[in-house]
């Protein structure tokens, strides 16, 4: 009797690779998403148009990642912005201040009220205006409003806010509090040179590498 090995054979023709299921298409990166992660990558913030809540959130949370990867080396604020909120703005001036990196500073079209005061902010020697870059410098403004003593504690509230604010603006400028708040109780418009002069900024900026350049830091 001959015994034969049962062999299991599988009649059908393998399946070819579906190559539709196998290669994932690549979407481009959106250009405003890729110019955001090559600003980030240069540890460059931006701080353009009003300043809002969304936006300083926004920055400080961008700051925070770049002062973690390296907590000394430079970040450089693009600003072009009308102002906007107060305490929007004061978020990023605290994290400017207490942060260990270097903020180099950069007005670009317009930098008034709180674009001004962001500006001014940067570490001393490396705050920088473009030739056409206007300042504008006033005090701080908010609508007050509710029942009388509700309008008692708000103006009360906005002297104290304004005489931090003008302490501040003195400490970066380098100016007595009292011409502060005297120059600033109108709007006061500055050109580029001018708000070097009056100790707003540092530089006018002639070419771009003069900021990748400038070494020098005073903290003080």
């Amino acid at each position: 009797m001959t015994i034969y090995n049962q062999v299991s054979v599988n009649d059908e023709e393998p399946a070819e690779p579906n190559s539709k299921e196998e290669v994932t298409p690549q979407v481009p990166m959106p250009v405003d998403a890729l110019i955001q992660q090559r600003l980030f990558d240069s540890r460059t913030v931006s701080l353009f148009g009003e300043v809002k809540g969304e936006q300083c959130q926004a920055i400080c949370g961008q700051m925070l990642a770049m002062s973690e990867d390296d907590p000394k080396a430079p970040i450089t604020m693009l600003i072009d912005s009308p102002g906007g909120d107060l305490l929007a703005g004061m978020m990023v001036y605290d994290l400017m201040k207490t942060i260990e990196a270097p903020v180099r500073t950069v007005a670009m079209g317009l930098a008034a009220s709180m674009g001004q005061f962001l500006l001014s902010a940067g570490t001393k020697g490396q705050r920088w205006v473009f030739p056409s870059a206007r300042i504008m410098m006033h005090q701080p403004s908010s609508g007050i409003g509710g029942s009388a003593e509700d309008i008692l504690i708000q103006v009360q509230q906005h002297r104290l806010t304004r005489e931090l604010f003008e302490k501040e603006q003195a400490n970066n400028i380098g100016q007595p509090v009292e011409k502060i708040h005297e120059d600033s109780e109108r709007d006061r418009w500055f050109q580029a040179r001018e708000a070097v002069e009056y100790g707003i900024a540092d530089h006018v900026l002639s070419s771009w590498r003069q900021i990748k350049s400038n070494t020098s830091i005073d903290n003080q």
